[in-house]
Formats: structure tokens, sequence, C-alpha cells
């Protein structure tokens, strides 16, 4: 992952709303915005309405929060343009309230928060939060997940990590807890830690932090009353020097971790004791494809929903991997191997229903659709493609929101 840090454009400047008839165009665009997948040509050719999701993309090291227009049943994207001017390392969306996170570029580990209008998309600045109070080296934040009532704050630059309570309607508390590690590698961009990834462990009693430029995950005990972190870890797991540990996932089952390494691009099955929050190692598999040359370089990591198959994005040949879950041993087998559908697929997320997975490709500047197929885990290219700019990351919004039905926007063409 190359970094090249800088305090963005407009960072904490006024969202930019589109104008209506702005987002309505784009809520109808044809072919030009919009692919359709076979698979689902004969339900789309259906009179009904169907539930409109929204995308955010997040812009690594610009300016801007992107929207996406998602139609799950047809497979369609359709452009709706720039939200907010915010520097946007990283985004994530609340479950279930209207609310985006937006993680800065800039130094003190700066946090925005937004309310999303579910209709048109538009977003509006809510609230603004310093994670650092002493914030050192320059960058900022690489990473924000959401565990129940708590956003977990990943600051690359600074080698902390930091929890920061969530309330009902979605805005953020005081900072709660923050801690630093100490530690580096051998690889030159290892001079010093670099916190990559905080996940909560099942059972809510201990937080996991992947350092990348340590070599470690960091495993602190966690109180779900007070969101804080212990100041001191009570242990860690140490990677192969020069693994660059990036990402952490739990199988649903909670007993096996998997953890993906960037700078070897391997993956580990790790098992994990709960009562006193200890990683051992069980496998490693490589995501590079066979005969593999050049930059190696795995990014992102995600365990299904029904806990069958993991997925990665592998850098370096710009590709996913579907490896297939042992259900008794919680192993792995590679299952497929296929092209990102771009450049520099920098993470990607599932849709919560399980069938869908979006791509940022930040070289090629695109976030692109795949299939899941719900019995293999399989992925397929459906070819559907937005352009957004540095695409690295996107957050997935379900909402209650009804598309017109092909009549209605059929009517509307003809009235026009």
């Amino acid at each position: 992952m190359s970094r090249h840090p800088h305090t963005p454009r407009g960072a904490g400047t006024p969202p930019r709303r589109p104008a209506r008839r702005s987002v309505l165009t784009a809520l109808t665009a044809s072919a030009a915005s919009t692919a359709l997948l076979p698979a689902t040509s004969a339900r789309a050719a259906t009179d009904h309405r169907t539930r409109a999701d929204l995308l955010y993309v997040g812009t690594w090291g610009g300016s801007q929060v992107h929207a996406i227009r998602f139609d799950p049943v047809r497979g369609t994207m359709s452009p709706l343009g720039v939200m907010a001017e915010a520097s946007s390392n990283w985004v994530t969306v609340h479950p279930t309230r209207p609310v985006l996170y937006v993680a800065g570029a800039e130094q003190g580990g700066f946090v925005r928060t937004f309310r999303i209008d579910d209709s048109s998309g538009t977003l509006r600045r809510t609230g603004e939060l310093q994670t650092e109070a002493d914030p050192g080296g320059s960058g900022g934040l690489s990473y924000l997940g959401l565990d129940a009532d708590t956003l977990l704050v990943a600051d690359f630059a600074t080698g902390s990590a930091a929890t920061v309570p969530v309330h009902r309607d979605g805005g953020l508390g005081a900072v709660a807890s923050t801690v630093r590690h100490t530690g580096s590698g051998p690889n030159p961009r290892q001079a010093g830690p670099h916190t990559h990834h905080v996940v909560i462990a099942p059972g809510r009693r201990f937080a996991l932090v992947a350092d990348f430029g340590a070599d470690r995950v960091f495993v602190h005990r966690y109180d779900p009353n007070t969101r804080r972190m212990g100041a001191s870890s009570v242990g860690h797991y140490a990677t192969a020097p020069g693994s660059g540990p990036r990402r952490l996932a739990f199988h649903p089952r909670g007993r096996t971790a998997y953890l993906l390494n960037e700078l070897t691009a391997d993956i580990e099955t790790l098992s994990w004791d709960p009562r006193t929050g200890t990683l051992a190692p069980r496998q490693l598999l490589t995501t590079n494809a066979p005969g593999h040359t050049g930059t190696t370089s795995a990014a992102e990591l995600a365990v299904g929903r029904d806990g069958r198959h993991v997925y990665v994005s592998n850098r370096g040949d710009n590709t996913l991997v579907v490896f297939a879950i042992d259900q008794r041993t919680g192993l792995l087998t590679e299952a497929q191997r296929l092209p990102c559908g771009g450049v520099t697929p920098w993470s990607f997320s599932l849709h919560p229903e399980g069938r869908w997975l979006f791509v940022a490709n930040k070289a090629s500047g695109t976030v692109d659709l795949f299939q899941v197929d719900p019995a293999s885990g399989r992925l397929t290219a459906t070819g559907t493609s937005v352009a957004v700019p540095d695409a690295d990351c996107v957050g997935v919004r379900r909402t209650r929101v009804q598309l017109p039905s092909v009549h209605e926007r059929t009517q509307d063409s003809d009235d026009t």
C-alpha cells in the first residue's frame, strides 16, 4: 500500500448538494450509466418497483465522497456524483441509521459524520471529531469500522487505535480510549508502528489491533459498557518478519480468525481462545497466482455471512480470490481466482443480503459489481462499472426508497 499523505482540498467544507434535476437524471440513467445482468433481465422487465440502496465511495487521499444508487434486484448501479467535499480516506455506514462516517487523511485523526437523505443520496454534515490529541507523523486514518455501539478507528500514520461511543441516533461521543503501540519490521515501510485494522472479538471481551509496521496483532481487553480498550495489550500474535498484517476477520462461530498480510500477500488461519484472548497459527496460504512476479500486495478480507467462504483482494495480481471454509476444521481451500474488474482492488464490500460484492479499484478509478452465488460462494463479473476517481472503499446503505417501475419511467420519458 503506497501512501502519499497530504491535506486534501476542501477538507471540512460543507457538502455540495447536487441539483434535484441532476439526481433525478442519475436515478433514471440509461445504458450510459447502468448495466443490466442477463440473469435478472426477466425480473427487470416486470412492472414492479424495487428497492434503491445507496453506495458511498471514499477516495484515497482525495477530498470527495461519491454516491451510487444500487438496485439489488436488477443488479444496476447509477452514479449520483459528488455528495460531500471532505477528505475521505475511508467511509463506513451505520447499519440501521442514515449516518455516514468519513475518515480524514489530514493529521489529527479526524472523523466527520454526515446525515444521509435516502431519497436523493445527498449528505448533510452533522459533526466532526478529532481522535488524536497529540498527532504525530504525516497522513491520517486508514480504517473505520463499527461494532454495535462503538466506532473503531485505525490511524496508520501514528500507529494508534481508538474507540468512540456511538449514540442511538448515530452521533459520536467523546473518544473513549486510545492505544499506541511500538515496533518495527524489516521492510522499509515498517520503520515504526502503523495500525491498519481494529476489530472486536466475538463475546466483546477483547479488541484486536493489526499493526502493519510492527508485524503484530495486539490484543487488548475491551469493556463493552464503557467502550474502552485497556491501555496496555495483554498479549500479541507475531507474524513472520516483513508480513505487514492488514486485515483480521472472525468466523461466525467465534473460534477461528483469518489474518491477511499485505506485504507477503498471504492469509493465515488462526485459532482463537475467547477465554485468554490468544491467537495461534494453524495454516498459511498465498493469495498470489502461481508464478506471480512483481509487486506483492494483498488488500481486503471478508468472511461470508454464512461462514462458508473467505474473500480476498490481491493488488499485485489485480484479482479476487475465494476460499472455501471447511466447516469442521475452519481451514481454507482456494476455490476461485478471477480478475477484479479494474486495477488495484483497494477494498471491497459485500452487500448485506450476501448476493453482491462491490470492488473499489483505485488505480482504474472504478467501482465494479460482482454477483455472489449463494450456494457455491463463487463470484461472477457482471460488467457493471461506475467511474469514481481513486476509489478506495464502498459503504452500503440499505434504504426503503422504491425505484420507479418500468412503466412509470417510460411514462415520465413520454411526458418530457
